[in-house]
């Protein structure tokens, strides 16, 4: 068989790829630079805002923890409320700096975690991709994924128990933490932050008292 002859096409798509994994490459040593300490010291204070929550969603009085409730509660359908999926935002948005916070997600099955702009909309069926103004990783059927574009399905070591989730508004970065043991997840890296996001928070729901353990937003504390 005739050796396949390369072409110039062929070449030029060999130095895309190869200027591509380099960039890539570059951008990984430059996360896993970010070490533990010097993230959890841009720790914040996230409150949950339960005039975002979706009605089947309960949150704590302190807002700190949110679940799924079997029955709709009877909640006004305000224009910051979402009404189909089960959805919740941070009370405190953000738009420029650094901030990190963590999520116990023990014993749920079903969830989605990240950050969402402003902007989003919050009426009807929602997809969670960084197009439509969401950066997540989400848990459904016993796997992990993050919402990009296209999804990417995450091989983990194990369950995840706590995620930490690190953003840099003015790099366009936001990464996620196996934060027990302070694995790497997943990073977006190019996006682009031009109004106010917070914190999100997707519960799912509940079947037969399954999928029922709240979310826990933890504290976490800076590292001297």
């Amino acid at each position: 068989m005739a050796k396949p002859k390369i072409t110039q096409a062929d070449n030029t798509l060999e130095t895309k790829f190869n200027a591509e994994r380099d960039e890539l490459l570059r951008r990984i040593w430059e996360l896993e630079s970010h070490d533990m300490k010097s993230i959890k010291n841009h720790a914040v204070n996230v409150i949950l805002d339960p005039d975002t929550a979706h009605p089947n969603l309960i949150v704590s009085p302190d807002g700190k923890q949110v679940k799924y409730a079997d029955r709709r509660q009877n909640l006004p359908d305000t224009p910051k409320r979402f009404n189909i999926n089960s959805n919740v935002l941070g009370r405190k948005g953000f738009s420029s700096g650094k901030f990190y916070y963590e999520v116990l997600v023990k014993r749920q099955t079903l969830w989605d975690i990240g950050v969402a702009k402003e902007s989003i909309n919050r009426k009807g069926q929602i997809r969670l991709a960084p197009v439509y103004g969401f950066w997540t990783i989400l848990r459904t059927n016993g796997t992990y994924i993050a919402a990009d574009d296209p999804d990417v399905l995450l091989s983990l070591k194990g369950e995840l128990q706590r995620v930490g989730v690190f953003v840099d508004y003015d790099a366009g970065l936001v990464s996620f933490y196996d934060a027990d043991c302070w694995d790497h997840i997943y990073s977006f890296t190019h996006a682009s932050f031009t109004e106010k996001i917070y914190p999100f928070f997707s519960p799912g729901a509940s079947y037969g008292g399954q999928n029922s353990a709240p979310f826990v937003i933890l504290p976490v504390y800076p590292i001297d």
